[in-house]
């Protein structure tokens, strides 16, 4: 059984309601049919539902299962601009642009997310992650006890016999872009978690770096080997190890000469990038060169599961990670 066909089993479990705002984009269209006929999780569509239900019609898309509601015209409109205005009042919100955020499909997906009425939430298809996060941090919130609300990728490549069979967490490759040794201990904790959550095995943490133990030394390679130690520090079970260069991570091999040792070195499976640049160049190099499935940027440290997206993402993709953000939603 694949990754992601566990994890839609998992989700048939206990069924939980996912929200898409971006519901007249073809590609969320044709997911919540795919989402539907297997039947993992219930759907809401927000938006314009005259307009929803033609583009579903006219590219042949059955949706009547879903749930549509349109912000602009719905019954909660009202009650959920004033909770708006009292949740943000003080940072300067006005009832008169609050009222005109609870028509934006995104912020009152948020609300509803807030108030208990759906379960998780998935955007970004056609929105910029800012866009998809902004109104989640400022709405739904941080999780209590989170220190950073970080992103990874859940990347399956094919025919691979590193990391998990194949499956690896990236992170942070989708939000943060120039963590300090702080903020990367952060990720690499919360990573390990979502791997074990979602993947079900242990999690073998890779901080990596241009540098394996040494062999290279820079501003770069200290932050790396600063947040390693961190790391250790806040968590003495968890399996980590750094600095390491991405062979040393994960080809055992290469892992005996580089690290010998290590027990982390040749069997990573959570890959954590000093920064966004090697974080975002490194997943969508796996995923166009390896053909791997690139789920994500999954989101880590929001008081509800809310996923991001990428722009150039399928409707398999899209389907994909509302099945993980139901997973999501069942361990919250």
């Amino acid at each position: 059984m694949t990754f992601i066909e566990s994890i839609k089993q998992r989700a048939k479990q206990d069924i939980k309601k996912i929200i898409l705002p971006e519901a007249e984009d073809i590609r969320t269209l044709e997911a919540t049919q795919m989402v539907l006929n297997e039947g993992y999780a219930k759907i809401v569509l927000l938006g314009n539902e005259e307009e929803i239900k033609r583009k579903a019609k006219e590219n042949n898309i059955s949706i009547e299962n879903a749930e549509i509601i349109n912000p602009e015209t719905s019954i909660n409109h009202e009650e959920y601009a004033n909770k708006l205005y009292e949740l943000r009042k003080e940072k300067g919100m006005t009832i008169e642009k609050a009222q005109e955020l609870m028509s934006d499909p995104t912020h009152y997906g948020m609300m509803m997310l807030k108030e208990g009425a759906a379960d998780g939430l998935v955007s970004g298809a056609v929105h910029s992650t800012a866009d998809t996060l902004r109104p989640a941090l400022q709405i739904v919130k941080t999780a209590p006890g989170t220190k950073l609300v970080s992103a990874f990728f859940v990347m399956v490549v094919p025919n691979c016999e590193y990391g998990q069979n194949g499956t690896f967490i990236f992170g942070d490759s989708g939000l943060n872009q120039n963590p300090n040794p702080e903020e990367l201990s952060e990720i690499a904790i919360s990573s390990a978690k979502s791997f074990e959550s979602l993947v079900g095995e242990q999690a073998k943490v890779a901080m990596l770096s241009y540098s394996t133990y040494g062999s290279a030394k820079s501003e770069l390679t200290e932050k790396v080997i600063e947040a390693t130690k961190l790391v250790k520090e806040k968590d003495s079970n968890l399996a980590v190890d750094g600095e390491l260069q991405l062979d040393a991570a994960i080809i055992p091999e290469i892992a005996k000469s580089k690290a010998p040792g290590s027990s982390v070195a040749g069997n990573a499976n959570v890959l954590i990038f000093p920064d966004l640049n090697a974080g975002n160049i490194g997943y969508k190099l796996v995923q166009r060169l390896a053909k791997a499935e690139a789920y994500g940027p999954l989101c880590q440290g929001i008081a509800r599961p809310v996923n991001d997206l990428s722009r150039g993402c399928s409707s398999k993709d899209i389907a994909g990670v509302i099945a993980i953000t139901a997973v999501q939603a069942q361990v919250k």
